[in-house]
């Protein structure tokens, strides 16, 4: 990549303004995530072409200050003053890879700034910082329809005016003002014009908080409306303890409802005809009559066939749970409850040494402990990253565990199921109490910031839903199918025997399981939903379903959530997440078999 063919511009802004859907709008899929040389941070570059002029665009990670307190602000300093260096990596990847050091040989050509119409103050703010740069700078006005529902008129004429530079009205979400604001971008490149921020503050000893006030005053007017009034009221009484907590306690439930109805009615009624009835049944045809009897046959179609589970598993087993999931979270994030949920459990969540923030990256984590783990970077001290990474490893079955333990347990026994999740609640409350205790370290004050309770939009959940779906059959699926061919092979040549054989004092002994268990024991380190799948197909009771599922519960994270605590943190954490989870999963197993043994 070669910076001198292209201006380079920065995409700068507070968190949650909409900048990464105006990236996404200004780059297309013409994009990739990069990781900023010494830190964990990741931000996205892309590039586009407007007017027969190139440009680089890097989407700076969303700060509120440049007073360089935490690495994103120091990073957005560095990218201004032009000393920032980074690593490449590929987009929708955790981690980056091959060049590094690519470092912007001077100061940026241009500096798009995303401000909220929704929430001046904050965004203000930050802007008259960036400004004193000295960098051509326009702004993108964006989240115009939201101000304009709530009564806010914003004179955008007179503000491009007071801040000297051109002001673009947006509704990046829908894509209105996009267009214009790639030909101001062309324009404010060419012309080179520097930002006359000396016109706001010529002969003024105010401080930018005074400066950032009056600017609002003069620019806006704003009439109360009804409607958005009373969304504001029900917004707010979600966050009360009454009636927020007996409400959040019925939508987790409608939530957690929806996920297995919608996911156990499309297994039986699409994917398990789709598949068992059609497709896998052409498949052992077309190898029954190509392949002559054998280890290979056996290892596409035979007890693990690579052909058969490896089609079954991801497709009809885990697979419906992630589409169920991923609607119900999506409808979580973009009515703007998530953050609502948080502010209403941060004192519970406290007394387990988290901020009810916190509850953001624990709900993630049921989807994949990887983005999860990831998220964990905004919060507040490297204490709570530990507690709720530790939380995520141990105690969150990540979607597709969630769909194996549904289709595992579900037809069985519906409390054996409910009683697993029991298990790995309370499991989550005293690792945050026992990991507060020893962990050194407080926590620090921290600003949520609540969004607008909003109705989601269809098409903007079916575009996010689909994408993760697509994202986890890439990066699920596949690899699950690739860890079933393994096993496969592994099966056939007599490997999982002699490891039985190897691990049979700890499984039948201690967990008091058949010895072939020790085949899922050893696929779960591959992948953490096969500790649990393979179970489907043995004959075990009741109680060894459950003993099975809570070793499988609290068995190592997968070899990709182990690269990424090593990566997030050091080696030393990734290795003790690793002992640690797997003694707990060995302990609580041979435990919970005998009691099972006393009672049933």
């Amino acid at each position: 990549m070669k910076f001198q063919d292209k201006a380079t511009v920065l995409l700068m802004g507070t968190p949650n303004v909409g900048k990464s859907v105006i990236f996404n709008k200004l780059t297309g899929l013409n994009a990739s995530v990069a990781n900023y040389a010494g830190t964990t941070v990741d931000f996205t570059i892309g590039n586009t072409a407007i007017k027969d002029n190139n440009f680089l665009i890097i989407d700076v990670p969303g700060t509120y200050t440049l007073d360089a307190t935490n690495d994103a602000e120091k990073i957005a300093i560095e990218m201004l003053s032009g000393k920032s260096s980074f690593e490449k990596g590929k987009l929708g990847h955790c981690d980056s890879s091959a060049e590094t050091g690519e470092v912007l040989p001077q100061k940026p050509d241009a500096i798009i700034y995303v401000l909220d119409a929704n929430n001046l103050e904050p965004g203000l703010y930050f802007l008259l910082q960036i400004l004193e740069h000295g960098i051509p700078t326009l702004v993108a006005l964006n989240r115009t329809d939201l101000a304009h529902e709530k009564g806010y008129v914003i004179d955008v004429t007179l503000l491009s005016h007071e801040l000297g530079i051109a002001v673009e009205p947006t509704v990046a979400i829908t894509g209105k003002g996009i267009e214009k604001l790639k030909t101001t971008l062309a324009e404010v490149t060419t012309n080179k014009k520097k930002s006359d921020y000396s016109a706001l503050i010529r002969g003024s000893q105010e401080s930018r908080w005074e400066k950032t006030e009056k600017l609002i005053a003069k620019v806006t007017q704003h009439t109360v409306l009804d409607v958005p009034l009373k969304r504001q009221k029900i917004g707010d009484l979600l966050m009360l303890p009454w009636p927020g907590l007996p409400l959040a306690v019925l939508i987790l439930a409608t939530t957690f409802g929806i996920i297995v109805g919608l996911g156990m009615g499309l297994r039986q009624a699409v994917l398990l005809p789709l598949f068992r009835g059609l497709i896998i049944p052409q498949v052992v045809f077309v190898v029954e009559n190509i392949i002559p009897s054998g280890i290979i046959q056996n290892i596409l179609i035979g007890e693990f066939g690579f052909l058969v589970k490896g089609i079954e598993w991801p497709f009809t087993l885990v697979l419906p749970y992630v589409i169920s999931f991923y609607i119900a979270l999506s409808l979580l994030e973009d009515s703007g409850y998530l953050p609502r949920l948080g502010c209403l459990l941060d004192g519970l969540l406290h007394k387990i040494g988290v901020h009810g923030s916190g509850i953001i990256p624990l709900l993630l984590g049921y989807g994949c402990g990887i983005p999860a783990i990831m998220a964990t970077r905004t919060l507040s001290s490297l204490k709570e990253r530990k507690i709720i990474t530790a939380m995520i490893c141990l105690t969150i079955p990540c979607i597709s565990q969630t769909g194996a333990f549904i289709s595992l347990l579900a037809a069985r026994s519906i409390p054996v199921m409910l009683a697993v999740f029991f298990v790995s609640m309370l499991a989550l409350i005293l690792t945050g109490i026992i990991l507060d205790y020893f962990l050194k370290g407080t926590l620090q004050p921290v600003l949520m910031e609540v969004p607008d309770l909003l109705f989601p939009k269809i098409t903007v959940l079916a575009k996010k839903i689909g994408l993760r779906i697509k994202n986890f059959i890439l990066q699920g699926g596949i690899p699950l199918i690739a860890a079933v061919g393994l096993a496969a092979v592994l099966y056939e040549t007599g490997v999982m025997a002699g490891l039985g054989r190897l691990l049979s004092p700890l499984v039948v002994g201690w967990l008091q399981l058949p010895e072939e268990v020790a085949v899922p024991l050893v696929l779960g380190l591959f992948r953490r939903e096969l500790t649990v799948l393979p179970l489907l197909e043995m004959d075990l009771t009741t109680v060894q379903l459950f003993v099975g599922a809570i070793v499988g519960l609290f068995y190592v994270p997968c070899v990709a959530i182990v690269a990424i605590v090593a990566r997030e943190f050091d080696l030393s954490t990734a290795v003790k997440m690793f002992v640690f989870t797997t003694g707990i999963a060995f302990l609580l197993g041979g435990i919970f078999s005998r009691i099972g043994a006393l009672f049933f």
